[in-house]
């Protein structure tokens, strides 16, 4: 025999339901980090060099209008392979924003580490020109170290 839930039990479990989990929820959000991050997220050789995937995510409330990164390039063993500017252009705000770049003569299978030297160039209006390197999270999905 089944019996229905009185409604005023129901409303009590949802109740008791919402303080366990909207709590938990909001402290989630809070925990979210401000800042800029990018990632490394695929490699491909080309006939013409190693194309990099970089997914950046910019959690700031405003706009970062222009971003270039100095970038250091390592092989395998360590050494410099190259100095470069990566220009990630406009990164919205709470929007990811894929960037590829393709980088001549480079065989992916050699690269080893890419350093984030700093911001060349960075417009990002209200948040300053630090919001490009301070706060600035990488990581990477490839067997490439990400390093700043």
């Amino acid at each position: 025999m089944s019996r229905a839930v009185p409604p005023a039990f129901r409303r009590a479990l949802i109740a008791c339901a919402a303080a366990l989990v909207l709590p938990a929820a909001l402290a989630a959000q809070e925990a979210a980090p401000t800042g800029l991050s990018l990632e490394l997220n695929a490699q491909e050789q080309l006939e013409k060099g190693c194309k990099l995937s970089f997914l950046a995510r910019n959690s700031f409330d405003g706009d970062i209008a222009k971003a270039v990164f100095e970038t250091v390039l390592f092989d395998s063993d360590g050494q410099v392979e190259r100095l470069t500017l990566f220009d990630f252009g406009t990164l919205p705000a709470g929007k990811p924003r894929l960037r590829q770049f393709v980088v001549p003569g480079l065989q992916c299978d050699a690269l080893g580490q890419i350093l984030i030297n700093g911001a060349s160039t960075c417009e990002a209006g209200a948040l300053g020109a630090e919001a490009c390197g301070n706060g600035l999270t990488l990581s990477s999905r490839t067997d490439v170290e990400m390093m700043g």
